[in-house]
């Protein structure tokens, strides 16, 4: 498995992890990641999307509201709107991801984590968000 997919398994498994205890500290991070990662590679990507995530929050959760039409973040399920919220940030603040990729990562995701009719759901919510960050320009 490639690193950077790696990665977003993780910042996934750890937001999902703060969704139910509501704690979230550098600590409690690195503690997280001494745990569950062996290979010293991922924890870079794995870290920024936590921190890029965190730091953006408001945002993010603003932009999947916008492109999730009747739907609020908190009516999602943990697992559904942390992926989205993953993808979100590598759209909207990650230029480096190319967002084909962005958005075939959260399908993955989706796929592997998410609820049965969710993959679905997100590639037209992430489809609205890159449309909705490129008639912005960049938006970082």
């Amino acid at each position: 498995m490639r690193i950077r997919t790696k990665a977003r398994e993780i910042a996934l498994q750890y937001l999902y992890q703060v969704d139910i205890t509501s704690d979230h500290t550098d600590r409690i991070l690195d503690d997280f990641i001494a745990h569950f990662v062996d290979d010293e590679e991922i924890i870079p990507y794995a870290k920024e999307l936590v921190s890029g995530v965190y730091m953006y929050l408001a945002h993010i959760d603003e932009l999947i509201e916008k492109a999730s039409r009747n739907w609020t973040v908190s009516r999602m399920s943990s697992t559904d709107r942390n992926i989205l919220r993953i993808a979100t940030y590598e759209l909207a603040y990650n230029p480096d991801i190319p967002y084909k990729v962005a958005i075939n990562e959260g399908i993955e995701l989706a796929k592997r984590f998410g609820s049965p009719r969710f993959p679905a759901f997100a590639n037209g919510v992430l489809d609205r968000v890159r449309t909705e960050v490129a008639s912005h320009g960049n938006i970082c």
